[in-house]
């Protein structure tokens, strides 16, 4: 065997042996990103905005500013960094978060930032989701395997807790929002019940509701889904089994709604492993503030002890009182 054929096997081992272990030694630890919409095909490009409504790169960047403020001390206590991309000129519409190494991402793309339906209220609530699959609990993708809470709980997470905290801080009190006639006299009817003689909660009850009207024209949009939504129009689906995945939009607005409406303080945490710690739920009392059942599948603790599966009312009985709408529009 020649000399250069003697060297060049060795070569073709070592470059081998680096590309399986490259993976192991150097490449961080495989992730998934859970999104705010599904995956899609729209772009807003930097040169789209002119004429048209959604957020400047001023206001895209003082909610970041706002919500990074607000959460990087949380996101700290619990171990990680918070990390916020901001993406101005990527005309992606959408937003994801991810967890690599002790960072917490955010991925803040411009272009949903320039969607015509945008607001400052609206991309905050954006960004409150993907602070959802960070810190929304259970449930959480996969039964609990997954490092995220799933899309349903994020939204739900998004005005539970995150948008509160966000809507408390003087920061926040300039950005712009939506403002809708009819349902915004059906929201303030809601949250004055849901927080009787507190203004203050009122006030953010109603900006949080509204926020999430202000995004559903896109959810709605990106569906194909022509029947306008409305707070008092709730999608009447039942799931049988929780669904993980992006719910519909009308189902998503009724999240954000009794999110919103949720009174338990937002000071609780979520659980990682008890879907009924830091939310309201029937078998604490709460007829106001739960989690839509066009998504969710209650477990049985979480229903009234008259109701529990084990009781001796028929599952049709049962169905009946929990597709009562007064119990999932916050009337």
């Amino acid at each position: 065997m020649s000399k250069e054929k003697k060297f060049f096997l060795p070569a073709v081992i070592l470059s081998v042996f680096l590309v399986l272990t490259q993976k192991s030694f150097g490449d961080p630890p495989s992730v998934s990103k859970e999104s705010f919409l599904p995956p899609n095909q729209l772009q807003n490009p930097i040169n789209s905005m002119a004429g048209k409504s959604g957020i400047t790169e001023k206001q895209f960047n003082q909610v970041i500013d706002e919500v990074q403020a607000v959460y990087a001390p949380i996101v700290a206590a619990h171990g990680g960094v918070l990390v916020f991309n901001r993406l101005w000129n990527d005309p992606t519409v959408n937003s994801d978060a991810e967890e690599i190494n002790g960072q917490w991402i955010i991925n803040s793309y411009g272009g949903l930032a320039r969607d015509k339906h945008m607001t400052q209220d609206g991309f905050a609530l954006v960004a409150c989701h993907e602070m959802g699959h960070h810190l929304g609990g259970a449930p959480k993708y996969g039964g609990g395997d997954n490092w995220a809470s799933d899309e349903g709980e994020a939204d739900y997470f998004s005005t539970s807790k995150c948008l509160h905290r966000v809507f408390a801080d003087s920061g926040s009190t300039h950005f712009t929002r939506f403002w809708g006639g009819k349902d915004s006299r059906f929201v303030k009817k809601a949250c004055n019940k849901s927080y009787p003689n507190n203004q203050g909660e009122i006030s953010i009850c109603i900006r949080e509701s509204m926020a999430g009207l202000s995004v559903s024209g896109l959810l709605a949009e990106l569906t194909k889904d022509h029947k306008p939504l409305h707070f008092y129009t709730p999608d009447p689906h039942v799931v049988s089994t929780t669904n993980d995945d992006h719910p519909a939009a009308q189902c998503r607005l009724d999240t954000y709604f009794q999110g919103a409406l949720c009174n338990k303080s937002y000071l609780i945490d979520m659980s990682n492993s008890d879907p009924s710690v830091g939310a309201c739920v029937l078998s604490q009392g709460y007829t106001s503030g739960i989690r839509p059942l066009c998504w969710y599948k209650p477990a049985p603790d979480e229903l009234p002890a008259s109701l529990n599966v084990a009781s001796t009312l028929s599952r049709n009985k049962t169905m009946s009182f929990l597709k009562n709408p007064s119990l999932w529009q916050g009337r």
